[in-house]
């Protein structure tokens, strides 16, 4: 298979089987299931409390589900936590951005990933390549288009946008296989959501699978290529964007028609 035809969503490379997960007596997540493939913005839309966090979650590793199953480019896997995630090419951005505020840009964006100079089995006489990882920081944030004041300052000292612009470009800049972004947007003014929104499509461009959660069903509708709807930890509807409006995916996420094919055109 070319590598256009990777680009253009030929390729499953992550799917989602009969996934469960609960808390006590609350069902997050009800058999679940949905496919993602290469190149494709898959929006994954709910009212608060329908799953789509703890599914991200669960893929992500900061979670294990219950029941179910979780495939990577068709090879069943376990995922038990971040790194392993991270291992299989699943980069994710958590609505708690993941950020050490005490910590620099640049060692944000390089968090677990440090550069170290040195021999590996010499490991107590090894050392951080800081100067390295400020230039490459400083590549990633300019190949994004992301304007921080320094990246040598603490993110603390960073506004909300420009944290979460952070955050955005780690996942955006070692992405090359599949992102989660559970509302990359969500803190943003009106011009930094475009600009996430051009992320997300300079990922789709690359031939990088996104799995998006978003309330703003105007960022879907320009974004997204399809859309998975959960209703109280179910799997209520899988649209192609083009068939739908934004009204009919809110009437999905609502309830005001149960399934897709309830819905009036």
């Amino acid at each position: 298979m070319s590598e256009e035809s990777n680009r253009r969503g030929d390729i499953t490379v992550l799917e989602v089987r009969e996934l469960s997960k609960s808390f006590g007596p609350v069902h997050a997540l009800r058999g679940v299931s949905f496919q993602l493939r290469s190149g494709e913005v898959l929006g994954l839309l709910g009212d608060n409390g329908a799953g789509k966090s703890t599914l991200v979650k669960c893929v992500s590793g900061l979670l294990q589900a219950d029941t179910g199953e979780i495939l990577v480019d068709g090879i069943q896997v376990q995922i038990e936590n971040p790194q392993q995630a991270r291992d299989l090419g699943i980069e994710t951005v958590h609505q708690n951005l993941a950020l050490v505020p005490t910590l620099s840009v640049a060692a944000n964006l390089f968090l677990n990933r440090e550069l170290m100079g040195g021999k590996k089995w010499l490991r107590p006489f090894r050392w951080l390549k800081d100067a390295s990882m400020v230039e490459e920081s400083r590549t990633i944030l300019e190949q994004l288009e992301i304007e921080i004041p320094s990246i040598q300052q603490p993110v603390a000292r960073l506004s909300g946008g420009q944290r979460q612009a952070v955050a955005v470009g780690r996942a955006v800049g070692w992405g090359r296989h599949i992102v989660l972004m559970d509302e990359p947007a969500a803190a943003l003014g009106v011009e930094q959501a475009r600009h996430v929104n051009d992320l997300v499509r300079k990922l789709r461009d690359q031939g990088v699978a996104v799995l998006l959660i978003s309330h703003n069903m105007q960022h879907v509708v320009e974004v997204c290529d399809r859309a998975v709807v959960l209703r109280h930890g179910e799997k209520v509807g899988d649209v192609m964007i083009p068939d739908v409006t934004a009204r009919d995916l809110v009437d999905l996420i609502t309830g005001a028609v149960r399934t897709v094919d309830d819905l009036a055109h």
